[in-house]
């Protein structure tokens, strides 16, 4: 049983690498290619929008900034929910356990931001570093919520059993 543990809390931190890995890979493009994978994306979004909403006007560049800003909120919340997991699944509980999740993310972000300084095309902005901790802190919150939620239950089975 101690081993199983072992080996679900070293997944889950290669979950948090692997998230982490592909973060570095998606901001080492230079900035015309990840522009077009945001232009990619913004015209299936755009798609979307006129499949649902056919007399709604946007603008592809308005569309487009909010792709990309959802994409740093959606990634770090991401990041802080494995991050939180694989904090646990070693051991930590509480509000430590938030407080670790939430620092590693923050400054994964900011290491994020400083790599694409580094990057042609690409700028480091502290606006989107802000922008990725609240995602982190969204994450958390979610992860507590739902953790909680499912404790909750499970605990209320136990009691009902005995």
């Amino acid at each position: 049983m101690q081993f199983q543990k072992k080996v679900v809390a070293v997944l889950s931190w290669g979950l948090v690498v692997a998230w982490m890995a592909l973060i570095f890979f998606l901001s080492a493009q230079h900035g015309e290619k990840s522009a077009g994978l945001s232009g990619g994306i913004t015209e299936w979004v755009n798609e979307v929008v006129e499949q649902v909403a056919p007399d709604a006007e946007f603008k592809m560049d308005e569309i487009s900034f909010f792709v990309r800003k959802n994409a740093h909120f959606f990634a770090y919340m991401l990041l802080a929910i494995l991050t939180l997991n694989a904090v646990r699944r070693s051991g930590e509980r509480g509000w430590l356990s938030m407080g670790v999740a939430f620092v590693i993310s923050v400054l994964y972000a900011i290491s994020d931001e400083v790599h694409q300084l580094f990057v042609p095309g690409r700028s480091g902005q502290v606006s989107d570093v802000l922008l990725d901790s609240t995602g982190a802190l969204v994450g958390i919150a979610l992860y507590a919520i739902i953790s909680r939620g499912l404790g909750g239950k499970h605990k209320a089975k136990n009691e009902r059993s005995n």
